[in-house]
């Protein structure tokens, strides 16, 4: 039996975009993925607006809690996908990266939120499909 891919998002904060993420994959992947988030720097809550657009899907990620980057955390991942944390975002020979260039919902109303969302969800299925084949 091979172990389950692991996934870590990365975004600065670990209160939005990553947060919103890691719900999705959760929410679609079940238990046959391993879901991880991080920020290089955390904030004290999760983007109240990210938790409100996931709400209106029927994720609930209320009870997530933005965390630090570790390095274990990274060196230990399948796949690290960072969204805009550029430079602060750490790079492991051998994995396999993505770039995610979304906007930042730091700051926005629910109706910005919304459209990143959606496009969160759709780069979560195409994922998805590469990660866990079907069948």
């Amino acid at each position: 039996m091979s172990k389950k891919p692991s996934v870590l998002f990365v975004c600065v904060h670990n209160a939005g975009r990553s947060q919103m993420a890691a719900g999705w994959l959760r929410h679609l992947a079940g238990d046959r993925v391993e879901v991880r988030s991080a920020g290089s720097a955390p904030a004290d809550q999760i983007n109240p607006a990210a938790v409100e657009a996931m709400r209106e899907v029927g994720i609930d990620i209320t009870g997530q809690t933005p965390q630090k980057l570790e390095w274990e955390t990274a060196e230990s991942s399948d796949v690290i996908i960072t969204m805009g944390c550029g430079d602060a975002c750490p790079v492991f020979p051998g994995k396999r990266y993505e770039d995610w260039k979304l906007d930042d919902p730091a700051g926005q109303g629910v109706e910005t939120v919304r459209p990143i969302r959606d496009e969160i969800r759709a780069r979560i299925e195409k994922l998805l499909t590469d990660l866990v084949p079907a069948g």
